[in-house]
């Protein structure tokens, strides 16, 4: 028996809900949520703030949602109008699901989860994501004022940058040291002492390991060992469980993913639509890992109809006519231009603000 496993946002859907929650709620919040989610990249990847992962921007954002007024009521509603799938998505989830069990391994906050498995009647039981339960959080007026200076003092603060190969804080500029030195201060010194610190400790977004630990739950109650589960993933958040299928010899693509995506994934997909998804999963199921990576290095229509379900190979045909989307194998020779490439072209599908998130 096989598995299909995919992260949410990107593979499933253009939107990034958090981005769209803060954009919302908080004034010049897209602003406010790039710097933060820049800090995040910087946290997990760079400093690898112990007990910290890729993906708890999730919970940095919470204090100040809070203090702009989100509730869960609202914050469901929000997400259920403004769901923006992938063309094809819920048709490549009703394929996979018919085919092997499948999972969507998510780091957003259950209400936008489950307003999504209603719009494409996928089961909410087969999702893992972050839960939350912002009502819970009760915030007094000082606080709140506070909340919104600081919101906007961060908001107003310069983008961080963060070089490809940085491994070191001492390899960003002093501008942007300043700045993480100030984030720092700011959300685990002052932030973490206010009544709204809870959501700090008490929130954990599924992301990084949290991830790779859901992938482990599943492959335990499918009872399935790692090489049966291909895992689809775009992110920095999905760097861990990219390296746990790969290295346990699984499957893991990046489709439209970022640099960090690209950096850990086996294949890589720029497609503007799913059908690619259904494909791969299709071969998968049918051929497992290797015949997979073959079917890959020979992508052209022909090869596969001889293998795939001639249904998704009309589709495709009927979408790109003779020249399918890109599908390349990732390689030490082609990694660099495909991290340009991929991340050029997500940019396209989600937009330029959601696009250039880690």
């Amino acid at each position: 028996m096989r598995v299909f496993v995919t992260d949410c946002e990107g593979p499933i859907s253009k939107n990034d809900n958090a981005f769209e929650l803060a954009s919302y709620y908080i004034p010049r919040g897209d602003r406010f949520f790039t710097v933060v989610s820049r800090y995040d990249d910087v946290l997990a990847d760079i400093v690898r703030r112990p007990g910290y992962k890729a993906g708890d921007t999730l919970r940095l954002i919470l204090p100040f949602l809070r203090a702009y007024g989100a509730s869960d009521k609202g914050m469901r509603r929000y997400s259920r109008e403004n769901i923006l799938l992938v063309p094809g998505a819920a048709e490549t989830l009703r394929f996979v699901s018919e085919t092997m069990p499948s999972f969507i391994v998510s780091t957003s906050y259950e209400h936008y989860i489950s307003a999504l498995c209603e719009v494409v009647g996928f089961p909410f039981e087969n999702t893992y994501c972050t839960r939350l339960e912002i009502d819970r959080y009760k915030l007094s007026g000082d606080e709140i004022e506070r909340l919104k200076e600081i919101a906007g003092e961060i908001a107003e603060m310069p983008m961080i940058e963060v070089p490809d190969s940085a491994e070191s804080l001492d390899e960003l500029s002093e501008r942007d040291r300043e700045t993480i030195k100030r984030l720092d201060e700011i959300f685990w010194n002052e932030i973490s002492r206010m009544s709204s610190g809870r959501m700090l400790k008490e929130v954990n977004p599924v992301g990084g390991y949290e991830k790779a630990n859901a992938v482990r739950d599943i492959a335990s109650k499918m009872e399935v060992d790692f090489s049966d589960i291909i895992y689809i993933g775009d992110s920095i958040t999905d760097v861990e469980p990219f390296r746990l299928v790969r290295e346990r010899g699984g499957l893991t693509v990046s489709f439209n993913g970022n640099a960090y995506a690209i950096r850990e994934a086996e294949i890589a997909v720029l497609s503007h639509h799913t059908v690619v998804t259904s494909i791969l999963a299709d071969a998968f199921d049918k051929l497992g890992k290797e015949g997979v990576i073959k079917l890959v290095e020979d992508w052209n229509l022909p090869s596969l109809r001889r293998i795939c379900n001639p249904d998704l190979i009309d589709r495709l045909e009927k979408l790109y006519h003779q020249k399918p989307p890109m599908v390349e194998l990732i390689t030490s020779a082609n990694r660099e231009r495909l991290m340009r490439e991929s991340s050029a072209f997500r940019k396209t599908v989600r937009g330029e603000a959601i696009g250039r998130l880690g």
